[in-house]
């Protein structure tokens, strides 16, 4: 299964992503959505999982939940909004992280592209950094990745003026 994972579109879902998500099976959206039409636009183009972030209003409140534990191919997902990273983790997911490690933690608000191995917890740590405009982010970054038969492979990462 393919996967397109971003974060913090903040109202923008265009045709620079459209176009790196077209042969994506599901699209992963870590928080910081911006409105619902966003969420009706990706759900639309692909199959959407996604949690709310920080500037979410009630519209996505309602929608989607802060954390969402999955698997998807033989690989247990967790993904939340601010999750911090390996020896950094945020409190607030750091407990459900050692409690019960997935094999893969989707993270983003932090505007920062970040893929580690936390070898802790035998854990890859994604957050695709922000897909949106807005922020002090100078680029836009997405990123896409292949689930088959419980590994992950074939990860690859767009990026995209920020104008």
């Amino acid at each position: 299964m393919k996967i397109g994972i971003l974060s913090d579109t903040h109202g923008l879902f265009d045709e620079p992503l459209r176009h790196f998500f077209a042969e994506v099976d599901e699209v992963w959206h870590a928080g910081d959505i911006g409105g619902s039409s966003v969420a009706e636009a990706i759900a639309a183009f692909k199959p959407l999982r996604a949690v709310y972030g920080n500037i979410d209003g009630e519209d996505i409140r309602r929608s989607h939940p802060l954390y969402q534990r999955f698997a998807c191919e033989g690989v247990q997902v967790l993904m939340t909004h601010i999750g911090g990273y390996p020896g950094r983790y945020d409190p607030s997911v750091g407990g459900l992280l050692r409690s019960n490690p997935p094999q893969l933690f989707v993270c983003g608000h932090s505007h920062i592209l970040k893929v580690m191995f936390d070898k802790k917890l035998s854990c890859l740590h994604i957050n695709p950094g922000a897909a949106g405009r807005y922020g002090f982010h100078a680029v836009r970054t997405a990123v896409r990745l292949e689930i088959q038969n419980g590994s992950m492979s074939g990860l690859e990462v767009g990026e995209w003026r920020k104008n």
